[in-house]
């Protein structure tokens, strides 16, 4: 099976030291997208320091992305496309609704083309920042996996996932999917 580098996509306001993307970063030796502002965030310092974080990668990169940075992951995607092997999108922000931020607004509207890569989304049935229908279209236009949790608020520490190691079986599954997808498109280059 191939091996990949994973790059941790924060969201708003960054993920503090007891959230799982912090502990992901340090089980899996993962690099952290480094924003200068994640409380004022723009879209395209966000992209700019994406870019950045895949450029430095020296293996397919499976990047892992909670809130907003799911947005702005789709965003990238949208203009780039290459240099991710896959995607664990965890918790989605909805940067349309009508409450939302207006520093998060900056990012809408919401990419719908399909991610060029394996996607997973993972999206909880009472997320106070994403309605179910909401994340439902996002998985539907990114052609994501969906998997719903049932009562697991934004996934973040806030709603009890500080190291969320059943977590981690998700992302074991979505790297066999891109080790899969790299076999397919190896072999097609050889034919």
């Amino acid at each position: 099976m191939p091996s990949f580098d994973y790059i941790i996509q924060p969201g708003w306001n960054d993920s503090p030291p007891e959230h799982w993307q912090s502990h992901w970063q340090a089980v899996l030796g993962a690099r952290r997208v480094a924003v200068a502002d994640w409380h004022d965030p723009h879209p395209e310092l966000w992209l700019s320091a994406l870019e950045a974080a895949l450029a430095a990668a020296t293996k397919p990169v499976i990047v892992v992305a909670h809130s907003l940075g799911c947005i702005a992951l789709a965003h990238y995607a949208r203009r780039h496309g290459h240099g991710i092997a896959a995607a664990l999108l965890v918790a989605p922000a909805d940067v349309g609704r009508d409450d939302a931020p207006a520093c998060l607004r900056r990012f809408a509207p919401v990419p719908r083309a399909p991610l060029p890569f394996p996607a997973r989304l993972i999206a909880s049935s009472n997320d106070p920042f994403c309605p179910g229908a909401r994340a439902r279209a996002m998985a539907a236009d990114w052609q994501a996996q969906l998997t719903w949790l049932e009562g697991a608020g934004h996934i973040n520490v806030e709603s009890g996932h500080q190291r969320w190691e059943q977590g981690l079986s998700h992302l074991v599954e979505l790297r066999q999917a891109a080790a899969a997808d790299m076999r397919v498109v190896a072999r097609r280059r050889q034919a």
